[in-house]
Parts: C-alpha cells; structure tokens; sequence
C-alpha cells in the first residue's frame, strides 16, 4: 500500500515538473509507445485466433479453462525453473505447506533435465520409510510417465486423501536400476527444526527447511540449550543447513539475525532500482557470541545459502561441507482474486552482506570435506545444482553450483559433522581440517567473485519454499 502510494504521488510531483516539456515531448512518445502496444496487441491477437482454432476445431472438445491455465504455464515456465502458475488448490496447498502440515507422501523435487528428481525425503514421512533417496528420479506416478509432466502437474499426482495409495516408478543411480515403490499418503507434520545435545557440550540444530515455525524452534532449541549446559561448558553450536531446500525469507533473515548482533543480512535486486532494499540484523542476538558451524552440501539451497552466505561473510560461523545449491533468486507468491489461484514469479536476485550473487555458482564452505559414499550410493549423491536448471538466471562465465549431497544416516560416520565438532572443541585447528581434507571434487571449488562495487543494495518480501513439498 505505501509503495502504491508513493508512486501516485511521485507521478503527480512529475507531471506537475514537466509540463512544460509535455508538448515537445509527446510526439516522440507517442511514436514508440503505440509501436510497442501495436506489437502486443497483434501478438495478444494471434494467441486469441490460436485458442479459437483449437477450440472449436481441436479432435475431441478440450477443457477451456485447462487451455487457458496451460498457456499461463507455458509462459511462466518459458521464464525460469521458479516462475510458474498455481491453480486454486496448488496455491492453498502451498499455502498449507508453508504453515508446516499438509497431506502426502513428504518428499522435495526439483525437476531436472524433463524429468522428477528427489532433493530430500523429508525426516520420518512415507516417503524416507519406504526408502526414497535423495538423486532419485521419479519416471513414473501410478504407471504415468512424468516427462512432459510441469512439476505442478507431478507434484499433484502425488497428493490426495490420506490412506490412499500412489506407486512411483524411480531410476536410481549410474546403474539405471529401476524400482516400484507403493506409498501410503499420510499427513505430513513437517518438523522444521530438531535439536540434540552433540556429547554434553555442543548443541546440535538441523533445519530441514525454513516455514512459518523455524525461527520459534530455533528460538526453543537455543534456550535449552543455555538452560541444561553450563556456560563454562558450552562449546558453541553445529546448524546443519545440509539438504535444506530453503522455504520463506524472513525466516532466514530471522535465523540469521539469532547469530548475529548487528550488520546487513542479505539484500536483494529487483528489475527497478526502487525495488531494492536491505535487511539488518537487530541487536539481541539469541546465541550469546557462542561459535557456530554451518553444515552445507549440494542439497543446501535459497534461504540455506542465504543464512549461510550472512553468517561467512560476517566471520560469525565457519562453514564445512560442500558447495551449495546456488539458488540466488527470490519468487512472490501474487494471489489472482478468489477462486484464480496465484502468480509465483521470480522477481528479485538476492546478495551476501559481501555482495556476493550465488545464483547458478552457490556457497563455498571455509573446509571442503566429501562424505565416504557407499557402493551402492555412488552417482547419486550429489546434485548438479541450479546451473543445470534449463532456463535458469545466469551469472557470468564461472556458473557451478551443487555438489555433494549425501548424509551418511550413522552419525559416527558422519565425516563433516565430526569435523564440525572436533573444531569446536578445539581437538583440530580450521587449517588443519583443510590441509588433511584436501580432495578435488569432479567440480573444482572456485573462490568466489565480489559483486562491483554498485552492486546492489535491495530486498523483497517473502519467498516461498524453493522446491514443492508433497
């Protein structure tokens, strides 16, 4: 309301400066202005004659509002792998998803290369007891193939009544070996945040993504943190942000600003220059200057990467694992009127405190470290990230993103969350972890480029859950 508002009152500022110019300048204006709508009208003609043709002469009667509805996409998803429609039930489920409940088999997806690919299973939902592995591509939905399929269309095959079945058909690995998986839809709780004590001295906090309860879980698990250790005994804390699909912006501003007391958090970069804005940090930070160690991996991407990249760039936390997804972009949910559904658009690239874009390269941890993979795993245990993304923003020429992605379940052979620990404790200095895990990966790690120095200085409002949560 008050940018609307704004805007209505800078015009009439201008219109009332420039008066004098109107007569000069109307001629010229006019010229291009009633080019470009001439253009779009003639375009808008030609879709018109299209929708007339088929549906009046189409082999079997098609649905009109299904036409209308697919044209959207069409256009939508011709922008980038974010930007899409939402029908009327879509938009309430992801409304739904991002209050943390919702029904389901409880997995996250991207969609790579035409195909269904899982990002993560979601802890303790139909879909990790069964056995869905993270790198696992969906072929098939009840016998229905998902190439040609939007990830909307995929993800609404998936849903539907709890105590009803579906059975996904995935390929697995560089083998190519093909398994059924029949899946009993439940409601899905998602529990976004899970703390434990690491020994009696570290508190260990997960997020496995960022909805409308992360921050109060955080919030609890810090306090009990600082209420069950002894201040002279408490080591500091490991966040595990690995496999983290991201979820709503101000939850990330919000988890970042529990580490820090003061500085930007992220700023963003929308298609106008008025658009841009910052987000600071405000004092009172939960964790009382304790240290922090970041997890990352392949699987870490969006809000991950923005608490991420905020808490590297102000030195507050050390960052161990592997590079991060590289989702640097930021999507309004824009309603369309009752019973129309909603726009989900990319509207705004986001920035480090540092000016960093990760989009398409993502986060480089301080202490790269690789996971031993089981046999049995290797070729789908690491993501290709958003530079495999057809369509996707580009960011220059030095584009990587992703990385590994695997967490082994045993957390004794957890090779980064032991290092995250030994560092805290002091057992293994940061160099030391560098030098005795110094292991090229297939993609090197590249350090990472400063944005100019007009880089910008902006922020939007909120931003959706990366991928969609079924």
């Amino acid at each position: 309301m008050m940018r609307k508002l704004s805007l209505v009152v800078l015009g009439v500022a201008i219109g009332a400066g420039t008066a004098t110019l109107v007569s000069q300048s109307r001629f010229v204006w006019s010229t291009s202005a009633s080019a470009a709508v001439s253009d779009t009208y003639k375009s808008l003609n030609l879709f018109g004659d299209v929708f007339e043709k088929v549906r009046t002469d189409y082999v079997e009667k098609p649905s009109e509002q299904k036409l209308v509805e697919a044209a959207i996409n069409g256009m939508l998803t011709s922008l980038d792998p974010h930007s899409s429609y939402m029908d009327p039930k879509s938009f309430r489920d992801m409304q739904v998803q991002t209050r943390g409940e919702f029904g389901g088999l409880g997995i996250e997806v991207t969609q790579e290369d035409g195909f269904v690919k899982v990002v993560t299973p979601i802890d303790d939902t139909p879909a990790s007891r069964a056995g869905i592995l993270s790198g696992d591509i969906i072929t098939a939905i009840d016998d229905d193939q998902t190439q040609g399929l939007t990830l909307n269309q995929a993800v609404d095959k998936m849903r539907g009544a709890i105590n009803t079945s579906v059975k996904l058909t995935i390929v697995r690995g560089t083998s190519k070996e093909t398994k059924e998986f029949k899946i009993t839809r439940d409601r899905i709780q998602i529990r976004a945040v899970r703390a434990r004590m690491e020994g009696d001295d570290i508190g260990y906090i997960r997020i496995t993504q960022f909805n409308e309860q992360t921050f109060d879980g955080l919030k609890a698990a810090i306090q009990k943190f600082q209420a069950e250790i002894p201040n002279d005994k408490f080591k500091g804390y490991i966040l595990d942000l690995r496999n983290n699909p991201g979820g709503l912006l101000d939850q990330s501003i919000y988890v970042s600003n529990a580490f820090l007391e003061r500085g930007e958090i992220v700023s963003t970069r929308g298609r106008n220059a008025d658009e841009t804005q910052r987000y600071n940090a405000k004092p009172g930070e939960l964790s009382k200057g304790k240290p922090v160690v970041v997890l990352i991996n392949g699987g870490s991407a969006s809000a991950s990467e923005i608490v991420a990249g905020a808490l590297q760039d102000h030195k507050r936390a050390t960052l161990i694992g592997t590079r991060s997804f590289g989702k640097g972009s930021v999507q309004t949910i824009i309603p369309l009127g009752q019973n129309n559904g909603a726009l989900r658009l990319t509207t705004a690239r986001y920035y480090t405190p540092s000016g960093r874009s990760i989009q398409a390269k993502g986060i480089d941890p301080d202490i790269q470290i690789l996971q031993d993979v089981p046999d049995d795993l290797k070729g789908r245990d690491s993501t290709k990230g958003e530079a495999a993304l057809r369509g996707h923003l580009k960011n220059g020429d030095d584009e990587k993103g992703g990385s590994q992605a695997y967490v082994p379940p045993d957390a004794s052979k957890d090779k980064q969350l032991i290092a995250a620990a030994d560092l805290l404790r002091g057992r293994k200095k940061a160099a030391e972890l560098v030098e005795q895990n110094k292991v090229e990966m297939k993609d090197p790690v590249a350090a990472p480029k400063d944005a100019p120095k007009d880089a910008p200085s902006a922020a939007r409002e909120k931003e959706p859950a990366l991928e969609n949560a079924k």
